[in-house]
């Protein structure tokens, strides 16, 4: 950001003081200011909303800020009146010294400065997100039990193909009626047994948390200008 435009939130920056145990925001309550820690540490903790089995807890310090969601609303041409709804719950470890960017002047902000709609400002806000960092971590573990189950189904596959293979060859020359029926039954279970897994697999991608990515704005006016 060029110095006109840091000049101009630093002047709209309202020094705040928080005591231990207090909480700054809590999930699913309206965001009414962008927080920029000067002194202190907090807890951050997402439920997802409340949805059964999440739970996601770190830590901010010094340099670190909170109540990004109202960036994102500030930046949106077409958001209204109503502002966005905390992700996160913040609670003050220690006291904590703070800037407070209310959501008033945040959009005045953006209304009047065009370089704070970049996109290389946009990619350090992501970077530097907690909930933009929650998200892609919890989008890369569930890419990666998916791709973890397909490789493990195809090598249980392959592995009950060759004892197939390995079983017909036996049964070659002069084998009985009664060995021939004991693999055919084998086979039959084993392919039971296969669905039997493949559906648990399916149930269990199902169940894996898949967190809401974060809203994004829509910057095709802007970019058709």
């Amino acid at each position: 950001m060029d110095e006109r435009l840091l000049d101009a939130i630093c002047e709209r920056l309202k020094p705040c003081l928080f005591t231990e145990h207090t909480y700054i925001v809590r999930e699913g309550d309206p965001v009414d200011e962008m927080l920029f820690i000067i002194r202190g540490r907090l807890e951050s903790v997402t439920t997802d909303g409340g949805r059964s089995g999440f739970f996601n807890r770190s830590f901010l310090k010094e340099a670190d800020f909170c109540g990004e969601e109202l960036l994102t609303w500030a930046l949106d041409p077409k958001s209204g009146s109503n502002l966005p709804s905390s992700t996160r719950t913040v609670k003050a470890l220690m006291e904590v010294e703070a800037f407070a960017l209310t959501a008033d002047e945040l959009k005045f902000v953006a209304s009047q400065f065009r370089r704070l709609h970049s996109r290389q400002v946009q990619h350090t806000f992501r970077f530097y997100s907690q909930q933009w960092r929650t998200w892609a971590a919890c989008f890369i573990q569930a890419a990666w039990r998916r791709y973890s189950k397909k490789k493990l189904m195809k090598l249980r596959q392959k592995e009950e193909d060759a004892d197939e293979s390995e079983g017909s060859h036996e049964t070659g020359g002069g084998s009985s009626y009664s060995f021939g029926a004991a693999l055919l039954a084998s086979k039959f279970a084993a392919h039971t047994l296969r669905g039997v897994h493949r559906n648990r697999l399916a149930k269990t991608a199902r169940e894996l948390v898949k967190l809401q990515k974060p809203p994004e704005p829509d910057f095709s006016a802007d970019d058709a200008d």
